[in-house]
């Protein structure tokens, strides 16, 4: 995998059709040997939100600039009182020449 570079800001984290809560993201993203950009990183929302969407299949992050990012927990089990989880991320990724470096 060649690292392309990495994306920070906020957004809103959705499942379900509901609204889980405001939400902070820090992403790297990557670029696979098949070509396509993948990404991973962590959230950081309020420890109760965080709870309640933790484990989830169908959680989308819409970005302050409009991306709705689909968002897949890494981590078996949250950490307790934690307000941060790391994530898996897919969907409306830059394209590998936009990622900032």
């Amino acid at each position: 995998m060649l690292y392309l570079g990495g994306l920070s800001g906020a957004g809103v984290l959705t499942y379900g059709g509901a609204t889980a809560g405001p939400a902070e993201y820090d992403f790297d993203g990557f670029m696979t040997k098949n070509g396509q950009v993948a990404g991973s990183g962590e959230i950081r929302m309020s420890s109760e939100a965080l709870r309640g969407a933790f484990g989830r299949k169908d959680l989308q992050l819409r970005t302050a600039d409009g991306r709705v990012l689909n968002l897949l927990f890494s981590d078996k089990q949250l950490r307790s009182q934690g307000n941060a989880a790391h994530v898996d991320v897919a969907g409306e990724l830059p394209p590998a020449s936009n990622w900032p470096r």
